[in-house]
This record gives C-alpha cells, sequence and structure tokens, in this order.
C-alpha cells in the first residue's frame, strides 16, 4: 500500500500542483487554492468527486487549467459537479440536471439540456439556442 507522502505526490502531480508544493497555500492564486483543495482530496483517493462551484471566482486561464484537470480525472473518478458557468458545464459535462428551487426541471445529455426550451427560457438565453 503506498505511504501517505506516496499518495500526496501523486495528487499534488495530477492536479499540477507539484512545483507549488514547497510555498504555503496562503501564498498560491485563488485558482491555484482551488486546484490545491482538489489535490488534497485527491490524496485520499476517493473514486467520486463532489465539487461545489470549483470555479467561482477563477479568471479564465484558472478556469481552463480547472476544466483540464477535470477532465483528466473523469476516466478514473465520478464527479458530481455543481456549476453555475453552462459553458463549462456543456463542455465537461456528460450529463446534467437543471434544477430550480430546490427541483430538478430538466436532465439529460447536453445536447437535450441545451434544446429544452424550459431550460432556454430559464437559464440559457438566446446565445445558446441551437
Amino acid at each position: 500500500m503506498p505511504s501517505i507522502s506516496d499518495a500526496s505526490g501523486k495528487a499534488r502531480r495530477t492536479a499540477g500542483k507539484a512545483a507549488l508544493a514547497e510555498r504555503t497555500a496562503a501564498s498560491l492564486s485563488h485558482g491555484q487554492k482551488r486546484q490545491l483543495e482538489v489535490a488534497m482530496c485527491l490524496a485520499t483517493r476517493p473514486r467520486i468527486l463532489l465539487l461545489d462551484e470549483p470555479l467561482a471566482g477563477m479568471g479564465p486561464e484558472e478556469s481552463e487549467r480547472m476544466l483540464a484537470l477535470l477532465a483528466e480525472l473523469k476516466p478514473s473518478h465520478g464527479i458530481l459537479l455543481i456549476e453555475h458557468d453552462m459553458d463549462a458545464v456543456f463542455a465537461i459535462a456528460d450529463r446534467i440536471t437543471m434544477m430550480v428551487d430546490g427541483a430538478a426541471m430538466a436532465s439529460g445529455t447536453p445536447e437535450a439540456i441545451r434544446a429544452n426550451p424550459d431550460v432556454q427560457a430559464a437559464y440559457l438565453g438566446e446565445e445558446h439556442h441551437g
């Protein structure tokens, strides 16, 4: 069985944070801190990641790095993602459930969600219409 040190090193490499291992968390950017949070989770070797708005407060470059990390993790981890950045959700998700007032309004593939008139009216606006 790998040691905790081995697991944390692998998690840092996977999350792209190995080069920052000697820095304190306080000195990291917001996006780097969010990736560190994912690395900390990965060190426990989970099968499922529950991520609540991992892109919140990130700029475009940091968001791209986080989406690349999530894409890398998809084949080996189940990911439940709560996110308001719909462009990011459509880019990464295989299945989407849209919620209104705590209840599911629609669930399906990104294509089905994008085409759903109720979802379009509630969330997506004209720029996402087919």
